[in-house]
């Protein structure tokens, strides 16, 4: 069992094993907090065959961690030493790369949280000589995996974390040696959405606020007790919540707002103690690195870990006490609203525009499945023309609302829309240039779902969204209003002119396919408008990637 995890109380457990009908309301949390890291007691054991690790051909390149919807593959690079106590089962290899002499590479799977789903199968780059479709990672029935890689599993975890100095979080392989901070969520196997919040809470997870749109997101995201949002080693990770569908991204702006004004309070505070001398000499210089540095994230926490440390014994006057008692600000915090189109498209587009527009720092990660998909797949504003779904049963007959180029005219907002399957090194730019961007962010992701009706399968949403991309059906680009301060382009096009298998792309989708059996005059129609729509939609942010 890991060392940072939350006891969990009776009183979860029978909410988890469902006698929670007969507790009453005054046993629940006062203020209906619940504790983090718990989706990992449930151990559902749904999949038939989950992936198993052949080190002898990995390349340690990290595409199966990162593609894991459900964060079920982790990777660690640790000193041989560690392997003293490892149970018979467990595998390790000889790292790869420069100053890894003597340290071990794992890949460990968790076969009880796996959903079976294959995405890590199908994007492993590693093949056998000898045998094409044996690869660095294979499916094999889960039963008699179960009790070896449970033992397996513990043991990795209770790993030491990789040492940050040995690699870039920043690259794809790099992300996957950090820990997931959202894990064995609920969601659809193969889902499409949440491999881009695990990655981001790889990243800035330690010291992330979430503000959660009502929708598919908030289900798999915070179906209490079963919380996947997790911890570190630190006992750090992000802090979740949801409010209602409309209003999410003003939520998130309160977030926002709030973490902003207690900062502002503890740097007056900070200041008032070395202007007033109520500091030893040698704390000053640490107390105003912390000012100089408080909105840079890891300068923030260095300082602000120094005073802590300071602090702890050292709280007795009135304003040390009070800086003390908001300690848990020194950090720069990284606010996230984060939900689908359904909520950023249509119903709460109206909050999600003003949010934008006030110039404040917060981030907007979107869910872009092009339907409602959590109350059954109704057409959204960001449902293409000829696409069917509730309410268009014959197709859509307007085009997809272009809610990037929208935010663009704002000129102060950075904008990016991303698709990992298609290009994953486009999208660790945009997630690092929009958290560290000191004003709104708005990032757009295309997320394959089950209500499409991917004819491939969901294990193959990766490939799907690398189709869309080629095709021209979803557009890759970043816009940094930086760049425009630099006498450079903000706009970056991040994709290639379509070519010209739109047509295969969406036949290989019910939900645009099925309009050729019911509707087939009408498809012929629709589908013609929605590849010119591709094509006129390219050329236009071609242009303005050239202006």
């Amino acid at each position: 069992m890991r060392k940072e995890s939350v006891q969990i109380t009776n009183k979860l457990g029978l909410l988890n094993t469902y006698p929670g009908i007969f507790l009453p309301i005054s046993a629940m949390p006062a203020d209906g907090t619940f504790p983090t890291a718990t989706a990992m007691y449930e151990k559902r054991n749904i999949a038939i065959e989950t992936p198993v690790w052949d080190e002898a051909l990995c390349i340690q390149c990290g595409i199966c961690s990162f593609v894991c919807p459900h964060a079920t593959i982790r990777m660690k690079i640790y000193d041989e030493k560690e392997l003293a106590n490892a149970p018979d089962t467990f595998k390790s290899c000889a790292a790869r790369g420069k100053e890894m002499d003597g340290k071990k590479f794992s890949l460990q799977v968790a076969v009880e949280d796996c959903t079976g789903c294959g995405a890590c199968v199908y994007n492993c780059p590693a093949k056998s000589k000898e045998d094409e479709n044996h690869k660095a990672i294979n499916m094999r029935p889960q039963p008699p995996l179960r009790e070896t890689e449970r033992a397996n599993f513990d043991f990795f975890l209770n790993l030491p974390e990789t040492d940050p100095a040995l690699f870039n979080s920043a690259t794809v392989k790099g992300s996957q040696l950090l820990p997931p901070l959202f894990e064995f969520s609920g969601a659809c196997a193969g889902c499409g959405e949440t491999p881009y919040l695990k990655v981001i809470t790889q990243l800035y997870g330690d010291r992330m606020l979430i503000a959660n749109a009502t929708g598919c997101s908030s289900i798999w995201g915070g179906s209490a007790p079963s919380v996947p949002f997790s911890l570190n080693h630190e006992g750090h990770g992000p802090a979740w919540a949801n409010s209602l569908f409309e209003d999410n991204a003003e939520y998130g702006f309160g977030m926002a707002l709030a973490s902003f004004q207690r900062r502002e309070k503890l740097k007056d505070l900070i200041q008032h103690t070395i202007d007033q001398n109520l500091i030893p000499p040698v704390q000053k210089e640490t107390f105003q690195n912390w000012i100089t540095n408080m909105f840079d994230a890891d300068e923030s926490k260095q300082y602000g870990d120094q005073i802590k440390q300071y602090l702890k014994n050292n709280h007795d006057t009135p304003i040390l006490k009070e800086i003390w008692d908001a300690r848990d600000m020194f950090t720069k915090k990284s606010v996230w609203s984060v939900g689908g189109d359904g909520w950023a498209y249509d119903i709460g587009y109206g909050g999600l525009d003003h949010v934008l527009a006030m110039n404040e720092d917060i981030n907007i990660l979107v869910f872009d499945t092009e339907v409602y998909s959590n109350t059954g797949g109704q057409s959204s504003k960001a449902t293409p023309i000829g696409s069917i779904a509730k309410f268009a049963e014959s197709g859509k007959k307007t085009k997809k609302k272009d809610l990037g180029l929208m935010a663009m005219s704002y000129g102060y907002v950075y904008v990016a829309s991303v698709a990992m399957g298609a290009n994953k090194n486009q999208m660790m730019k945009a997630f690092k240039e929009a958290e560290s961007y000191p004003g709104p962010s708005l990032i757009i992701c295309y997320a394959p779902c089950i209500n499409q009706g991917i004819k491939a399968g969901m294990g193959k949403t990766q490939e799907e969204e690398k189709r869309a991309v080629e095709s021209g059906y979803w557009p890759l680009y970043r816009y940094d209003p930086r760049r425009a301060e630099q006498g450079e382009n903000p706009f970056q096009l991040d994709y290639k002119e379509p070519d010209g298998t739109i047509e295969d792309f969406i036949m290989g989708e019910v939900r645009y396919a099925a309009l050729y059996k019911t509707f087939p005059k009408e498809a012929e129609k629709l589908h013609k408008k929605l590849k010119e729509d591709v094509e006129v939609r390219y050329k236009m942010y071609k242009s303005m990637s050239e202006k």
